[in-house]
């Protein structure tokens, strides 16, 4: 089993997408970052089951997709690093992703 380490900045990535769900919708805002988290739960066993991203090839990086977001991560040996959640239809630029990941917290 792999360990889930998530970012400070993919949870600020998150709270803010939830934030603006809830201006409308709190609790479906709610039930967004539950799915979220479930979704990610599930690297734990399969950490190598997002797919590989469309915008760099050949890099560390994956996704696993939960509608409206994408959620960004790096599998190392026993390690998953959630290091950014972006809306679905945003590009990502590699630079962003160089300097996430280093000051990690634990869910």
């Amino acid at each position: 089993m792999a360990e889930i380490i998530w970012t400070e900045p993919a949870l600020a990535d998150l709270d803010a997408i939830a934030d603006y769900i809830a201006l409308d919708k709190p609790q479906a805002a709610r039930d967004f970052v539950q799915r979220v988290f479930n979704h990610v739960d599930q690297l734990a066993a399969h950490p190598v089951s997002g797919s590989k991203l469309p915008e760099f090839r050949g890099w560390r990086y994956r996704q696993i997709v939960e509608p409206p977001c994408r959620v960004i991560y790096r599998h190392e040996k026993r390690l998953v690093h959630i290091v950014h959640v972006v809306r679905g239809e945003r590009l990502l630029d590699k630079r962003l992703l160089g300097t996430r990941g280093r000051a990690p917290i634990e869910k």
